[in-house]
């Protein structure tokens, strides 16, 4: 077994008018046995910008950690937010500089830049970006997220149609994995307001 699917996981980010959404299982297994229904794989680094981080748990949080930390102090040398481009570069070299002994994670990363465009990209665990303009995924989960998001993806969904499409993809994809599941966490942003959901799947 992969390192990578060591702990399970699913998380995916899409794009919508004005709007993202990102949106992540809440299994925390030891391969195949479950430890917890309710770990948190969407971390918030401002208002406007999230990071999904799956692979192995542990160095997901160590990561988060030191991405929190590296965001601090850009908001106090420059007295703004990071934007969500800038973030990406952020990650990736941070990734990067630890490539000989990588943190076994595959970040999603989503928010709301200039003028309230949506930006999402995803990289490997040595940074290497990967942009989209409508969806990316990552974990264990993830050939099943692309099968479901590109067959319901449509472009310039409105929060509450991008919310269901999101939902939909990402339980019937963690239904076709046996490492991740047991419920979704969904983060719906816009302009004006954050809306987070949790939704209910399978439980077996």
């Amino acid at each position: 077994m992969s390192i990578f699917e060591y702990n399970g996981s699913a998380v995916v980010a899409m794009v919508g008018k004005n709007c993202f959404a990102i949106a992540s299982d809440r299994r925390l297994g030891v391969q195949l046995q479950t430890i917890a229904t309710d770990f948190q794989r969407v971390f918030k680094i401002h208002d406007k910008l999230y990071i999904g981080l799956s692979g192995l748990a542990t160095d997901a949080q160590t990561l988060y950690q030191r991405l929190v930390f590296r965001h601090k102090l850009y908001q106090l040398r420059e007295e703004r937010d990071m934007k969500p481009e800038t973030f990406a570069s952020l990650v990736s070299a941070l990734l990067y500089e630890k490539r000989f002994g990588p943190y076994f994670c595959q970040p999603v990363i989503a928010g709301l830049g200039d003028d309230n465009v949506p930006f999402i990209c995803t990289m490997d665990c040595l940074g290497a970006k990967e942009l989209a303009k409508d969806f990316v995924v990552s974990g264990t989960a993830s050939e099943s997220l692309y099968g479901a998001c590109e067959s319901m993806y449509k472009p310039d969904m409105q929060p509450d149609e991008l919310f269901e499409t999101i939902s939909q993809a990402l339980n019937s994809s963690v239904d076709r994995d046996c490492l991740s599941g047991w419920g979704g966490y969904v983060l719906i942003v816009t302009p004006t307001e954050v809306r987070e959901h949790v939704i209910k799947s399978r439980m077996d």
